[in-house]
C-alpha cells in the first residue's frame, strides 16, 4: 500500500478525533499517521494524574486505543461501507512509571490485504495492532495489544 496522502491523513485525524470524544478531553493528538501506523501523544496534565503523580492508567491505555483505532480507521476507511471495526480485546503491560507527555506508537500486526482477503470471502477477520508507549527520553514504559475485528455488515 503506498503512503497516505495529507488530505487523507486530515481527514482520518479530524474524523477520529470528532468521533471520540475522550481523546479529546485527555488532550490526545496525532504525530503520525500512515497505512498501518499511528503514533499519538499524551500531554502531561495534572488532572489525568495517578496516586503518584505520572499520567493515570486509564489515560494511557485510552492513548494506546486511540492509536490502535486510528491505524484501523485510516487502513481500512474504504472498507468501512460493509463492515464495522470493533476492539475484540485487549491487553497492557506498564512495565515503567510514566513521568511528563507519554507516545504510542502503533502498528498493524498483519497484512492489510490478508484481512481484506477474509472480509472478501464474507468471514469476521481479526488482527491485531501493537502499541509500544513512551516518554520523552525513549523510555518504554508499556505495551498493549488490541485485537480487532471487521464485522461484516447485515445484507
Amino acid at each position: 500500500m503506498t503512503e497516505m496522502n495529507a488530505e487523507t491523513a486530515d481527514m482520518v485525524k479530524s474524523g477520529f478525533l470528532a468521533a471520540v470524544p475522550f481523546a479529546r478531553t485527555l488532550g490526545v493528538t496525532f504525530t503520525d499517521l500512515d497505512y498501518g501506523h499511528a503514533v499519538m501523544r499524551l500531554p502531561d496534565n495534572a488532572d489525568h494524574h495517578n496516586h503518584v503523580g505520572g499520567p493515570h492508567a486509564g489515560a494511557m491505555f485510552t492513548l494506546a486505543e486511540s492509536a490502535s483505532g486510528a491505524i484501523v480507521i485510516g487502513t481500512f476507511g474504504d472498507q468501512l461501507e460493509r463492515a464495522v471495526p470493533l476492539a475484540v480485546s485487549a491487553e497492557i503491560r506498564y512495565l515503567k512509571l510514566a513521568m511528563g507527555d507519554v507516545t504510542a506508537d502503533a502498528k498493524l500486526g498483519r497484512d492489510r490485504d490478508e484481512i481484506v482477503a477474509e472480509l472478501d470471502k464474507g468471514e469476521r477477520p481479526e488482527f491485531p495492532v501493537e502499541i509500544e508507549l513512551r516518554t520523552d527520553d525513549g523510555t518504554v514504559t508499556g505495551r498493549m495489544t488490541v485485537v480487532w475485528t471487521l464485522r461484516p455488515n447485515k445484507k
